[in-house]
């Protein structure tokens, strides 16, 4: 079937809001239209071929970031504090198995949540869901719940803003390796995790000053000044990626251009679904979530029709399946794609399938869980002969109490200091860097693909 930007509107549709005014839907989408695109074709075109290489087992993909971006939580300091903990985390990664790390943020676009019901009931009162700030807003009261397309348009904006503050993070002099020591985030310099970042990060310091003496400085060599950083999301509503779907002049093929990195989540990949038909027509690198319910033969039929040519760097297989089952359902997945020889990105989401309601009622995630799934992800490719790719972890350099374990020893009891969350608990910093070096452990243990 011939695809067009719109090819999504004849299927099947879920997890979409009831807009109660059409009309402003549709204004709100003529808007985005006709605004500038946030992305370039060039830089998803970039961010494919060093996909490719994590493919092929020579790098390794770090997908982090917010459960869900919020308009209230928007500032410089947020996004500087997780940029620089996704930079210590891929300098952990980087030094300790000394193999190239792509970095791709949940940000500037994470704003829409797929929910399990469309309504929530407190007492007696039923509203609609909240489904992240691009639809409506998480109070609960009537008009707060009422999906409102003017958010779609305050989520392009702010989107806009947090980009513009990416680019000139990654370019701009925090990305330098010989500000290194800075990227250490305050509140947890005496932690056990700071020290043994510090001790990597003098490493790395006697590193660059035998690379000085030898002529090979940042000033001449940019990889030591500047590092590439790309966004991803969730294409949860067509009508906003279509809206920013733009030809590519250049090559003549169609790019969403809201984020480098759009994926479709476990409950929005139906073969015969509308996020299918959007995703397949763009040219962007494309997750897709597999969780539980994903049978090895219709994970074949959804890369025929995401990646008909099998080309290395577009499709990449995101894994949720919660620390006692990875074991059990990954392998037959790996097993059926190498089986077909499929070019593929593997990466672990530990984090979705881990989510449990701790004994004072907060929803959390056990850090234990989730580097046990991480393991149990590196097993499954260790005794296949395949490359364990990547991680997508939910994080924040913010100084939260919302993931309990980890060397700071947060317990039930803690979730309730810093519990900030607008949808899924996420790792803090001082847990992250717990998670980096165990990750840098595996890497170095790696086999080599295909023994």
């Amino acid at each position: 079937m011939t695809w067009t930007p719109d090819s999504w509107r004849t299927k099947p549709i879920l997890q979409q809001p009831q807009y109660p005014d059409i009309e402003a839907l549709h204004e709100a989408e003529k808007d985005l239209t006709n605004s500038p695109p946030l992305v370039f074709a060039g830089e998803a075109r970039r961010l494919r071929k060093q996909l490719a290489l994590v493919s092929k087992g020579e790098a390794f993909l770090l997908q982090g970031g917010d459960c869900a971006e919020s308009f209230e939580e928007f500032h410089v300091d947020t996004i500087r504090d997780t940029f620089k903990l996704i930079l210590q985390m891929s300098v952990v990664l980087t030094y300790g198995a000394s193999m190239p790390i792509v970095k791709v943020g949940r940000m500037a676009g994470q704003f829409a949540k797929p929910r399990s019901s469309d309504t929530e009931t407190i007492g007696d009162v039923s509203l609609p869901s909240y489904r992240g700030d691009i639809v409506n807003d998480i109070a609960f009261d009537a008009e707060a719940r009422t999906p409102d397309p003017a958010r779609l348009i305050k989520a392009y904006h702010q989107s806009a803003l947090t980009l513009n503050l990416l680019r000139a993070f990654a370019q701009g002099g925090m990305a330098n390796l010989e500000q290194v020591h800075r990227w250490n985030l305050e509140f947890i310099k005496d932690g056990t995790q700071s020290s043994r970042y510090e001790t990597l990060a003098n490493e790395i310091d006697a590193s660059l000053a035998f690379m000085r003496a030898m002529g090979i400085t940042a000033e001449s060599t940019r990889e030591l000044r500047e590092t590439d950083f790309y966004t991803s999301h969730e294409a949860l509503l067509p009508g906003y990626e279509q809206a920013l779907t733009r030809v590519d002049h250049i090559s003549g093929n169609y790019y969403a251009t809201s984020a480098h990195m759009l994926w479709v989540g476990d409950r929005t990949r139906q073969l015969d679904g509308a996020h299918i038909e959007l995703l397949r027509g763009v040219e962007n690198p494309i997750g897709i979530k597999c969780g539980p319910s994903l049978e090895p033969e219709d994970l074949i039929r959804l890369a025929a029709v995401l990646d008909p040519h099998n080309e290395p760097g577009r499709l990449t297989l995101i894994t949720r399946y919660g620390a006692s089952d990875v074991g059990r359902y990954l392998p037959p997945l790996v097993e059926t794609v190498e089986r077909e020889g499929l070019s593929v990105v593997w990466s672990c989401d530990p984090m979705h399938g881990n989510t449990i309601i701790s004994s004072n009622g907060y929803k959390t995630r056990p850090l234990e869980r989730v580097v046990a799934e991480v393991q149990g992800f590196f097993e499954v490719h260790r005794a296949i002969g395949t490359h364990a790719g990547g991680v997508h972890i939910e994080l924040t350099g913010k100084n939260v109490t919302e993931c309990t374990g980890g060397a700071a020893q947060i317990v039930d009891e803690n979730l309730a200091d810093r519990y900030h969350t607008h949808c899924d608990p996420r790792l803090n910093a001082s847990q992250s860097l717990e998670l980096a070096f165990l990750l840098a452990d595996e890497l170095k243990t790696r086999a080599p693909r295909g023994l």
